[in-house]
């Protein structure tokens, strides 16, 4: 009979006392493509979400007439043509469609020294915009974003699909084998060694770390060129498209088309445990415990959690990040795999955010002004505290997000756990106020007159972000703790535990929507796989 951590029989309880065949654990992005993907194919399936809307840090709440994104709404994934709009196939494939707005430029850097550019939707006028700046490294500048294009294309001839599954390898070889090649020899590069083989420019160089941390909150020597590829290329491929009524409309489209082909999703299902039945190598889950008490069964678990919160063991190589900052893991000690330990040798969590979410007076914004923004006064805090501050403005792509006359600014900097613990609250609710205040102040530079067009404002911290998260010290995903080879070290979809699988940020091909929804994709196929419920037929 299975058991808990604590040895007690597990009892099924309540109405959902059934035995799913795979029950997901979080309603983030991948796990959303997870569950929808499972149910399309036929599987039974429950999400249980420990907060009360969908869509984690891809997800949106209302206050006082505006609606905010949780997250960034500089959103990949929506184009129409191809294998890598991961969103728009993931919606499809449960009959589910969602309107959006094309971006005229993914991000504009205001960057040290005066640097300013604006990546255009159409990359040769980037390219030309960029040269423009940089005219004696003209043909360095082409050759690096043309060999982003090399990875892009061969991401884009295949499927997305289970990197694990042996007969879908054997299937798309077969169909592409030039692309499978191809991208097999960019799993183990960076995008810095692709950068300085054709550029020399210090400063470019240091543009092209700020290109890679703007997604992924590492600099170009520890971005893996993989993930370079698709965003570099695909925001002008399928281009930045904003979906109207915000970010969280897309997980709201999700869970309906889940419901659709009989899945389910629960609110306020906080779980507190993956439930185990044998010992040693024979050790495999067998269902989820909630902090009600009740028990679900499932021939299947997948966890949407970090592998943080869903392991035990220290976070990060060196330490930085104790277990007291996170909840008890999903999986105790005893059972957690020695794989787990070596992937924390290798990744750290990355910082959680300060997030300022404001309404402010539409007469503030001049004409021309980009949705997206990028800041940055000095090169050596790109990796500082509160050192990069990223802003996005949606209602300039969809109005309706915001009251007439007004906008939304939402502005977030990178900030560790360790600058909010052991405040008191009155502590506490200085520091919000004061970084709040020297982060607005920040933002005058591009918007002057912001601090008098404030209407509304909310302040988010990592505890905010730990606490509706449910996030590991609030952070936004793993980082390498050292230098490693590209993609490779990632981990896939299964664990070390049978029956138990990852997805999400945690997991190949690493942060994003886009890339999470990779993971949602790859994740199902593999657990189809293993139920059987896969068609043989690879998708057009």
């Amino acid at each position: 009979m299975p058991t808990t951590a604590a040895g007690e029989p597990v009892v099924a309880q309540g109405s959902d006392a059934q035995r799913w065949d795979v029950v997901v654990i979080g309603s983030g992005i991948g796990g959303l493509v997870t569950a929808s993907q499972l149910a399309a194919k036929g599987a039974s399936v429950l999400v249980l979400e420990r907060y009360l809307i969908p869509g984690g840090s891809g997800g949106s709440f209302k206050r006082e007439g505006y609606t905010f994104d949780v997250g960034a709404s500089m959103i990949f994934g929506f184009g129409e043509k191809g294998h890598t709009n991961l969103l728009t196939r993931a919606l499809a494939d449960v009959g589910q469609h969602c309107a959006t707005v094309p971006d005229p430029a993914q991000l504009a850097y205001h960057l040290p020294g005066g640097l300013s550019v604006a990546v255009n939707r159409d990359y040769e006028r980037f390219i030309a915009d960029l040269t423009a700046l940089f005219p004696h490294e003209a043909r360095g500048i082409r050759a690096f974003y043309d060999t982003c294009w090399q990875v892009f294309r061969c991401l884009d001839a295949m499927p997305l699909l289970s990197l694990e599954d042996p007969a879908y390898l054997a299937k798309v070889f077969f169909r592409a084998p030039l692309a499978c090649l191809g991208l097999a020899r960019w799993l183990p590069v960076n995008v810095g060694d692709v950068a300085r083989r054709h550029i020399t420019d210090e400063q470019l160089l240091r543009f092209i770390d700020m290109e890679c941390f703007c997604w992924s909150v590492m600099p170009a020597d520890l971005t893996p060129m993989i993930n370079a590829g698709m965003v570099f290329s695909d925001r002008h491929a399928g281009g930045i498209n904003y979906p109207k009524g915000g970010v969280g409309v897309i997980a709201g489209k999700l869970v309906a088309g889940l419901e659709a082909h009989g899945g389910a999703i629960r609110y306020g299902a906080r779980v507190v445990e993956v439930l185990l039945e044998g010992e040693g190598g024979s050790t495999r889950a067998v269902g989820v415990k909630l902090a009600s008490g009740e028990t679900i069964p499932a021939r299947r678990v997948v966890s949407n959690a970090t592998r943080w919160d869903t392991f035990a063991g220290t976070p990060g190589s060196d330490g930085a990040v104790a277990r007291p900052l996170m909840a008890r893991p999903l999986v105790d000690e005893a059972h957690t795999p020695r794989s787990e330990t070596t992937w924390r040798r290798r990744y750290r969590p990355s910082p959680s955010f300060l997030s300022l979410h404001l309404g402010i007076d539409a007469g503030v914004v001049p004409e021309g002004f980009h949705c997206h923004h990028l800041l940055l006064e000095r090169w050596e805090e790109m990796e500082a505290e509160q050192g990069v501050v990223f802003v996005s403005m949606p209602t300039l792509l969809d109005p309706s997000l915001a009251p007439e006359g007004r906008h939304i600014l939402h502005t977030f900097t990178p900030s560790a756990m360790e600058h909010w613990q052991g405040l008191s609250p009155s502590a506490y609710a200085a520091k919000k106020a004061a970084d709040a205040e020297r982060l607005i102040a920040r933002l005058e530079a591009i918007l002057p007159g912001l601090t008098g067009a404030i209407r509304h404002r909310e302040i988010g911290t990592p505890r905010s972000h730990r606490r509706f998260l449910g996030r590991a010290g609030g952070s936004y995903g793993p980082i390498p703790a050292l230098r490693l080879p590209g993609l490779l070290p990632m981990p896939f979809n299964r664990t070390g535990v049978k029956d138990l699988y990852c997805v999400g940020d945690s997991c190949f091909p690493g942060q994003g929507l886009n890339a999470v929804a990779f993971s949602g994709f790859a994740c199902a196929h593999r657990i189809g796989a293993d139920l059987g419920l896969n068609p043989w037929q690879l998708p057009d």
